[in-house]
């Protein structure tokens, strides 16, 4: 089932925004996050908050796009009233749930919301997630023509019986054919790769690894496999059914994807992200909305569930799709709780989330102590001696996996 949301101060019933939400907005990059809870079923390893139509109790996956338009005009209403200086948006992101269960006209029309309530860059990034089996061609070339640029496949594994424990639905075969659909109709592609599932063995890993590789995307995720509480896959461990997650091996196969990528010309940008290098310097195929949460750039979530950033202040709306809908239908912000962050908390996050980003941390933005621990880590090889040298934390591949240690040493003694 889907994880707790945080514990934190409530949200007011209208939405409004300290008037501390304004300070720099001018400068910040915009975007939105769209959040379609819906999942044809639910996969054992899966806490998103995500529901099956026999979880949706008293919420039609009909009214939803509705609902989702009828929150972004209460989001123009209230970063009016906060003074939040009005932006175009720079980058539009439909995450799930898997959106494309929606018909492709439900998609295009919040799309289509979001440029009349924001309007976007020339050079905007429109991306949806989609499950393999969840689309076609026509879906794909609907999507082209209404805005959309990207399509991010759930394609996890090429693997069957990995998938069989994941619970993923599709045949690994559809896979190319997807692929090769998003391109003809002109969408870049991207990849979703899972790995360190219980009984996946490194050669299984190798095979997925080939398998995404062959289809030459723009982009390739890949990422470990995290057993969270509450899931059918715990329980399941927790019985001793399947076997534990074995750290050593979830290393070795980080090791094997970055060797493989990096061999058919694929650059790591983040610790689990990799974009197809281009010689054309217009042509970035990083995930440009996903980079946004990880520089701290400001973004609306709209949907159940959906977390929001502007400005240092932090908020998330109620999780069940009904009890979305009967907030937005009494015109009421469906906010849960918020937060605004303390100077330490952004501080504490700054380092967290840019460490993560190649070229991200600037050494500068350091206070005192997390800039001597920068000599130790070039030492012990974890950060790059030359990107050191230039003003910036570029992590090596030790590094990469031993990321958190890392920022715990930039971190040291950093008030919290």
């Amino acid at each position: 089932m889907p994880g707790a949301l945080p514990i934190a101060d409530p949200a007011p019933l209208d939405g409004a925004l300290p008037d501390s939400a304004a300070a720099g907005s001018e400068t910040r990059p915009w975007s939105v996050y769209i959040h379609v809870p819906f999942c044809r079923v639910r996969c054992g390893y899966c806490d998103f908050n995500t529901y099956t139509s026999e979880e949706l109790r008293g919420a039609k996956r009909s009214d939803y796009a509705t609902e989702a338009i009828a929150e972004m005009a209460q989001a123009s209403t209230v970063l009016t009233q906060a003074g939040v200086a009005p932006r175009q948006a720079s980058t539009i992101f439909f995450g799930g749930g898997t959106p494309t269960l929606l018909p492709v006209t439900d998609l295009t029309r919040m799309l289509a919301a979001a440029r009349d309530t924001w309007g976007f860059t020339s050079d905007v990034e429109v991306t949806t997630e989609a499950n393999p089996d969840s689309v076609d061609r026509e879906y794909l070339l609907a999507l082209k023509e209404a805005g959309f640029t990207r399509v991010s496949f759930g394609m996890q594994s090429a693997v069957p019986h990995v998938l069989a424990t994941l619970e993923r639905t599709h045949d690994p075969e559809r896979v190319p054919s997807v692929v090769t659909w998003a391109r003809e109709v002109g969408l870049d592609v991207s990849l979703d790769l899972i790995y360190g599932t219980p009984g996946e063995s490194l050669e299984d890993w190798e095979r997925s690894l080939d398998h995404a590789i062959a289809q030459n995307p723009d982009h390739i995720s890949a990422y470990a496999l995290i057993i969270e509480t509450g899931t059918k896959l715990a329980a399941q461990i927790r019985r001793g059914v399947v076997a534990a997650v074995d750290d050593d091996l979830q290393a070795d196969m980080y090791e094997l994807a970055e060797q493989k990528l990096s061999a058919a010309s694929y650059e790591w940008y983040e610790v689990s992200n990799w974009g197809k290098s281009s010689t054309d310097p217009d042509v970035s195929n990083t995930s440009r909305h996903n980079l946004g949460y990880w520089l701290g750039n400001d973004w609306w979530g709209i949907g159940p569930g959906a977390h929001s950033h502007v400005g240092g202040v932090r908020w998330w709306n109620v999780k069940h799709p009904a009890a979305y809908a009967d907030r937005i239908a009494a015109g009421h912000s469906p906010g849960a709780g918020r937060e605004t962050l303390a100077d330490s908390s952004k501080y504490l996050e700054h380092v967290l989330l840019r460490t993560r980003v190649r070229n991200g941390l600037l050494i500068n933005t350091l206070d005192a102590d997390g800039r001597k621990a920068v000599a130790g880590l070039i030492a012990e090889e974890l950060v790059e001696a030359r990107a050191a040298l230039s003003g910036t934390i570029e992590l090596t591949l030790k590094g990469r996996l031993l990321a958190d240690a890392v920022v715990r040493r930039l971190l040291a003694d950093a008030p919290i």
